[in-house]
């Protein structure tokens, strides 16, 4: 089994998770090229690929430089222009990264953009998921529907709960001070959120973050609890009417909290 996979952090609260092997590296996302060259410099490491979630320029603008000298394979969603892709993927589809010794399997995840995939490690137990699901959230329904996020949640949902959960954002304080303010009397939450804020006031990144953590405590693959249907409800009348619907008003709700 490998070393888990390394954060490499970049702008303000990104991060760019590096998997090492012996003297090889694989980068997921790379938003911005010099904290990467940084880090193989640092660590003796020779850049072997590129995986990509999507397209949004914080995920994709460091691919360029990283790729000018060398020849790499480049891989992203089929379904969306990514800089220098040279493997286009597909759902359900696997790859084989020679270079670490690991297959990944690709998983469909529209919602936050409507081409976004995310890799699954099943041998590791881990899960590259970009800017989908999020540590106590999700991401923003900047393309897809209320209905593909939802479905793409459950999606990763299924997974097994000892998935280790390496999303691209350092978000984790903020989505569950919102987690809390629509279940404020769930012990689950109050005991993360403790945890959390600790975490962060020394310093400490909060992920990966576990299948099964997200399912107690994250709302959004929550929206068949009473208590988050009730919370809804009271918010927006009608929200309570299928968990889609209650997904959707949660999605508004944090979008403005």
């Amino acid at each position: 089994m490998l070393a888990s996979p390394i954060a490499i952090p970049a702008f303000t609260d990104n991060y760019i998770w590096a998997i090492c092997h012996q003297n090889q590296c694989v980068v997921v996302d790379p938003g911005d090229a010099a904290p990467v060259e940084g880090f193989l410099e640092e660590k003796g490491l020779n850049l072997a690929a590129i995986l990509v979630t999507h397209h949004h320029p914080d995920h994709v603008a460091g691919i360029a430089a990283l790729t000018r000298n060398r020849e790499i394979p480049v891989y992203g969603p089929a379904n969306e222009t990514i800089p220098c892709m040279t493997q286009p993927l597909k759902d359900n589809q696997i790859i084989k990264l020679d270079s670490l010794g690991i297959t990944l399997k690709v998983m469909d995840v529209p919602g936050h953009t409507l081409g976004h995939i995310a890799y699954h490690d099943a041998e590791n137990g881990w899960l590259f998921c970009g800017d989908t699901l999020f540590a106590g959230g999700c991401g923003r329904l900047f393309e897809g529907t209320p209905s593909q996020m939802h479905t793409s949640l459950h999606r990763l949902a299924e997974l097994p709960a000892q998935t280790l959960v390496y999303c691209t954002h350092e978000y984790t304080l903020a989505n569950l001070e919102f987690a809390i303010a629509v279940t404020p009397h769930d012990q689950r939450v109050q005991a993360r959120l403790a945890a959390v804020k600790s975490a962060r006031k020394n310093g400490q990144i909060t992920l990966p973050t576990t299948v099964a953590e997200e399912c107690r405590t994250n709302p959004f693959l929550r929206t068949a609890d009473t208590d988050i249907q009730n919370a809804c409800e009271a918010r927006e009348p009608g929200a309570s009417g299928s968990n889609v619907q209650c997904f959707a008003s949660l999605r508004r709700w944090k979008d403005n909290f």
